[in-house]
């Protein structure tokens, strides 16, 4: 065999190989196109500004989710680490027997604790002014079985809670009256003693054994605890219970529990959980993080858009060189790949880095507030607005999922028709003026 029909076998092994879809070759094309050079400078530009959308897009994606889901866990779990899961409440009859009700009621599966208490609204006042207060009567035995409380006492001691008449309040009605430890704390009752001139308020001083910090200002400022015994003589409530408190397991389960707890009460009640109880409040947080959701997907949106546009331009500029691949008889597959590389290259790096920096931002959610507010000397997350001292943040896995999955999607349909326009180009018109 000569070299010359060596020559043409090679030639057509090579014109009749067929090319592997995205093989080294056409990520090298791909390649290429994405790396700028003088004369498309403008392209670059653009594609710049869609990595940065969707970059930015996908980070405030995660970092909106993660502030919403811990804004939402952190008041879940202020609310009901003080309130309880479900409230037992008399019906008919007074609730005299509550000891021995609790008793029965902590015998239900997956009940942790009942708390029988006196509640009832008064004023109070120290030295810097006054206040409303939501006052609460327990046992020392049970306010230490709540967390929120006997673990964030910052001032003084729960301890002799039942054996003094002092009170425990929270940080914030300490700062407002300009209370500590070992002061007196004036409360004031409408329901006072019955007289022949007519019902005169009850103005009693107690000291204030202990200052708590639940971390809520909703609850700092308002909740004062005083013995159970103390609150039924200040209240005029002699032998009776406002109600239980149950704390259970699983707080999502408390629907089951419902005919068990009424029928461990024995006697006629009024059982509601904290889903009913709080319905309006967890409905419009929902509401709240749909919306934003939504809106915040079109920031991705709009990147994704700017890649269909910068595509566009790409192909209208690489016109000669597609011609020039066809000729050299790469498939219009190929150049569809090419160009689907090219444009799903921004995406897919945009989506990482997005991913990326929304989890730095989530893992210093605070720092960065704390920063932020130190730089504009502006508290920028008030407590008394958003009811919480520190910005919550909780990354759920399934949400970001969603959110990488979702850019993915949009960056490689957005590069589905500029690719298919550059497939669909016809050589000799793209040759004919060359």
């Amino acid at each position: 065999m000569t070299a010359a029909d060596t020559a043409s076998v090679d030639e057509g092994q090579v014109s009749t190989a067929p090319t592997r879809p995205f093989s080294a070759f056409e990520w090298m094309i791909a390649g290429r196109y994405l790396r700028s050079r003088r004369r498309e400078t403008f392209i670059s530009v653009i594609a710049g500004f869609s990595f940065a959308g969707i970059m930015l897009g996908v980070a405030t994606l995660i970092i909106v989710m993660a502030v919403m889901n811990g804004f939402r866990s952190e008041l879940l779990g202020k609310i009901l680490g003080i309130n309880g899961h479900m409230l037992v409440q008399p019906i008919d009859l007074p609730l005299t027997d509550y000891d021995a009700v609790a008793g029965r009621l902590e015998g239900v599966p997956d009940v942790v604790a009942a708390i029988p208490f006196i509640e009832g609204q008064a004023l109070v006042s120290g030295p810097a002014g006054n206040l409303g207060a939501l006052v609460r009567g327990v046992y020392e035995s049970d306010l230490r079985r709540i967390p929120l409380v006997a673990n964030t006492v910052q001032h003084g001691t729960l301890d002799g809670f039942d054996a003094g008449e002092g009170v425990a309040i929270g940080e914030g009605m300490a700062r407002q009256l300009g209370l500590m430890a070992g002061d007196n704390i004036t409360i004031i009752s409408p329901r006072g003693s019955v007289t022949p001139m007519g019902v005169t308020p009850r103005v009693k001083s107690y000291p204030v054994t202990a200052i708590f910090k639940i971390g809520m200002s909703e609850y700092d400022g308002t909740f004062l605890f005083m013995p159970l015994e103390e609150a039924q003589a200040y209240f005029n409530m002699d032998t009776k219970a406002t109600g239980i408190e149950i704390y259970v397991t699983d707080p999502d389960k408390v629907g089951n529990m419902t005919t068990a707890i009424e029928e461990a009460a024995e006697r006629p009640t009024f059982v509601t959980d904290w889903r009913q109880r709080n319905v309006t409040f967890f409905a419009a947080l929902e509401v709240e993080r749909n919306v934003m959701f939504i809106i915040l997907t079109l920031i991705v949106l709009v990147a994704a858009l700017n890649i269909i546009s910068g595509m566009i331009m790409l192909v209208k500029d690489k016109g000669k060189d597609i011609a020039i691949l066809r000729t050299m008889g790469s498939t219009r597959g190929a150049v569809m790949r090419i160009f689907l590389i090219t444009g799903a290259s921004i995406g897919c790096v945009g989506t990482l880095a997005g991913f990326v920096l929304g989890l730095v931002v989530c893992l210093n959610i605070e720092s960065i507030r704390q920063f932020v507010s130190w730089v504009t000397r502006s508290d920028i997350f008030p407590e008394e607005l958003y009811f919480l001292s520190r910005l919550p943040a909780d990354i759920d896995s399934g949400e970001t999922i969603t959110v990488l999955v979702m850019a993915l999607g949009l960056s490689l349909l957005a590069t589905v028709y500029p690719a298919w326009r550059a497939a669909r180009l016809d050589p000799v018109e793209a040759l004919r003026y060359e």
